[in-house]
């Protein structure tokens, strides 16, 4: 296949690829807004359960926060059948329209079963299950979004074109970020108003951005592969001609009619490692503790004496932080390579996760830890943020990759939901906080990234600038 980029399409391959990163913008969004309403939830439906001992209220605070989560890992193990069957397109449509629905519901959890405003232990279920549905969107567009954007990208732009998806992510939690924050201030701050109204609008605003995923996904074409896998060759190669010159687009279907018959579609065909290296990959993402602290920012801020507003400003830098750093990602994913990105990041998670654990060890205050959080975020949103989800898109042949992908999905968002559960049985411990005063946590993640450094060293092989069908023959005699 070519590689010059004069003969692609890149005005439409981008325009594609930006209407199915909006998959990327809803998951970064509807995963963080919990970040505003954590409090609010646990003033609302934990702490009025005078039932509970400490240890039942850490639990069900951090399932009431994590919940979704259970959901993504149902979302992403059903996205891979959907997406094979009734393609990328159909599927990111579904997840839109969850989206749409479960942010609404989720604000108002009452609404079915009580007055709107009556809070409680009874609607705490209600809540949860239209959190879980909201998961269920978020595994989908996970796993469905960039193996969209892998499949119509030319091979030599699909790490910058496919990390599109993860600066879609960072901006979603960004943009979330803000509206808490803008959401809060509404409030003047007051944590009364929060509780009674301004939770309830963070969430509800998932709505907005997903009827725009709902309209850009209704107006975009299935990919190639896809259209080819179902035998529709005629559109693929329409499709292909419209994204290539014509050599590139005669190479790709005959790469790609290729890659189909030599593979049953069976998984076990191809080999169980690749399908280890992803599911690891996706597992290290997550326990190196990225979604603790984006879940939980506010109040690890708040550990260290900030006030409500001040803490919501925090965390907007955080996401700013997050935005910059991942666009610098785009620039480098396809020159330095995926391997070196990988390795790099998680030392400089390492080192930064075990100050924050010894600044809260050693009860410091000040910008300190607004510092070392942003090295820390710095760290994975130049490598496992944007990178994992390259490799997750590129690495599984073509025959399988609905299956592999899901699979290796799935075990992202159970990662991700321990993770979740449990770091706030970790911080709220009265043990740990006498002995670690909340640094714990950060020893354990930590750790983790030290093992997600020689996981890739050792086992992951280098992928850049390959075409799909290429990365096959890689792993396979990797």
């Amino acid at each position: 296949m070519t590689s010059s980029l004069a003969k692609v399409n890149m005005g439409l391959v981008m325009g594609l690829a930006i209407g199915a990163a909006l998959g990327g913008l809803l998951f970064g969004y509807d995963t963080a807004v919990i970040s505003g309403a954590e409090a609010s939830i646990k003033h609302n439906y934990i702490l009025p359960n005078m039932a509970w001992d400490e240890t039942q209220k850490n639990f069900f605070h951090g399932l009431a926060v994590g919940i979704a989560l259970l959901g993504c890992v149902i979302g992403s193990a059903i996205a891979g059948p959907l997406a094979t069957k009734f393609g990328r397109r159909a599927g990111m449509m579904i997840a839109a329209a969850l989206f749409f629905v479960s942010s609404i519901l989720s604000g108002f959890p009452e609404t079915f079963i009580a007055p709107i405003g009556t809070l409680g232990v009874d609607t705490l279920w209600p809540y949860m299950i239209y959190r879980v549905f909201g998961g269920i969107a978020i595994g989908m567009a996970s796993l469905i979004s960039p193996m969209y954007i892998a499949e119509i990208a030319p091979a030599k732009q699909r790490g910058l074109l496919v990390s599109l998806q993860q600066i879609a992510i960072v901006v979603g939690i960004t943009l979330v970020y803000f509206v808490n924050m803008k959401i809060a201030e509404a409030g003047a701050g007051d944590d009364t108003w929060i509780h009674a109204l301004g939770w309830r609008y963070m969430l509800a605003s998932c709505a907005i951005p997903a009827a725009l995923f709902l309209t850009a996904a209704f107006l975009m074409p299935d990919t190639p592969r896809w259209y080819m896998m179902k035998g529709h060759e005629a559109k693929a190669e329409k499709l292909l001609h419209e994204l290539n010159d014509p050599d590139t687009a005669k190479a790709t279907m005959n790469e790609i009619r290729g890659s189909l018959v030599n593979h049953s579609g069976k998984l076990l065909s191809f080999g169980a490692g690749v399908l280890v290296v992803g599911i690891l990959l996706s597992v290290f993402q997550q326990v190196v503790g990225i979604n603790a602290v984006l879940y939980y920012a506010p109040s690890m801020f708040k550990n260290v004496g900030m006030e409500t507003n001040a803490a919501m400003l925090q965390t907007v830098i955080m996401g700013v932080a997050m935005v910059v750093f991942t666009i610098i990602a785009l620039f480098t994913v396809d020159n330095w390579g995926r391997k070196p990105l990988l390795i790099l990041g998680a030392v400089v998670m390492a080192v930064s996760l075990f100050f924050l654990g010894y600044l809260y060890q050693t009860h410091q205050q000040g910008m300190i830890f607004l510092v070392t959080a942003i090295v820390y975020i710095a760290g994975f949103s130049l490598s496992w943020g944007p990178i994992v989800w390259v490799l997750l898109a590129e690495m599984f042949p073509n025959s399988i990759k609905g299956t592999a992908m899901s699979i290796a999905v799935a075990a992202q968002w159970i990662a991700n939901y321990i993770v979740s559960q449990t770091f706030p049985m970790m911080d709220g411990n009265s043990t740990l906080i006498a002995l670690f005063n909340h640094g714990f946590s950060f020893y354990v993640y930590g750790t983790c990234s030290v093992l997600a450094a020689i996981f890739v060293w050792k086992f992951v092989p280098e992928t850049k600038g390959k075409t799909l069908e290429a990365i096959e023959g890689l792993w396979k005699k990797h």
